[in-house]
């Protein structure tokens, strides 16, 4: 049952050097630098976005994933979903309003997996990127790079995923789009969403708690990803697979890392999913096809370079 939570926020990424990371998010993938913050982190958002900022930036010596956000519909659904993560045991830390510029106050809590999220109600809406509000054209026409027009999901690597299914599908109102499952339906992999869309984070059962595996960002078209696929090659970035299309989700993807060592993904189309859909699963067996759709087997790197 949904319970008021709208869509994912942002994401705060950890990296080595901050211009070397823009030159990635900002020149490569093609995200707008909105502002830099006392702290020294950088803000950025698609251009399609209308809230001030989906990706903040923060240099320090480990790279990997801070804490994912999510949107919820009003303080109303803020109070209640802290009040019911409290109850459901969750460790919970309020976040003031403005320690992210422009953001409202931000509940905090660790997911069994061990990987931080927040919920939070506002945050400053500046509008799409170059666009009116009124009679707006089609794209603004000052894009670089990939063109990246939204952040759209993360994937996360942790042990604990039945307890994390749990808590997002019974606290946080998350729906199970798709999902792998080994023997005795053991499950390996849940792609969940709070939309339409095929997933709005998804989480791969592994060892080692909190792990981050990629950021991913959309792109309009098929042909978009191969533009971003000459890109990756036109600037020597280190790339981990693709072009290709995946099983699961059936978006048309490729991956690769910033200097830091962030997997990053950009991808168009998909499936879609409303609350009436089935789960869609695909076994242990088959998980090669699932990821990699052509290839249909699993590149090594995917399973392993993690942050």
């Amino acid at each position: 049952m949904r319970k008021g939570v709208m869509r994912p926020g942002h994401v705060q990424l950890r990296v080595l050097d901050m211009e070397e990371a823009l030159g990635h998010y900002r020149d490569l993938l093609g995200l707008i630098e909105v502002e830099r913050d006392s702290a020294g982190r950088v803000y950025l958002k698609g251009w399609t976005e209308v809230d001030k900022f989906s990706v903040v930036l923060r240099e320090t010596d480990t790279p990997g994933m801070d804490f994912m956000a999510f949107k919820v519909l009003d303080d109303q659904v803020l109070e209640q979903l802290q009040g019911e993560l409290v109850a459901y045991g969750c460790q919970v830390e309020v976040i003031p309003a403005g320690e992210l510029n422009g953001c409202g106050r931000r509940v905090r809590f660790e997911a069994p997996t061990g990987h931080v999220f927040e919920l939070f109600a506002d945050k400053e809406q500046t509008g799409k990127w170059g666009l009116d509000a009124v009679n707006p054209e089609a794209w603004p026409r000052d894009l670089t790079g990939m063109k990246a027009t939204r952040f759209d999901h993360c994937l996360l690597y942790g042990d604990d995923i039945d307890g994390t299914l749990t808590l997002f599908r019974d606290v946080l109102g998350f729906e199970l789009a798709e999902q792998v499952v080994g023997e005795e339906e053991e499950k390996l992999a849940l792609f969940m969403t709070v939309s339409t869309k095929a997933h709005d984070v998804a989480f791969i059962k592994h060892p080692e708690k909190n792990k981050f595996h990629h950021a991913s960002f959309l792109l309009e078209t098929w042909e978009d990803v191969l533009r971003a696929a000459d890109l990756i090659s036109m600037h020597d970035v280190s790339l981990d697979i693709g072009p290709t299309r995946h099983g699961l989700t059936h978006g048309k993807t490729i991956y690769f890392f910033d200097p830091s060592g962030n997997r990053s993904e950009v991808f168009c189309g998909g499936d879609y999913h409303y609350p009436d859909h089935p789960t869609v699963t695909w076994t242990g067996d088959k998980l090669g096809k699932a990821i990699f759709y052509h290839d249909r087997q699993l590149n090594e790197r995917f399973l392993t370079a993690l942050t």
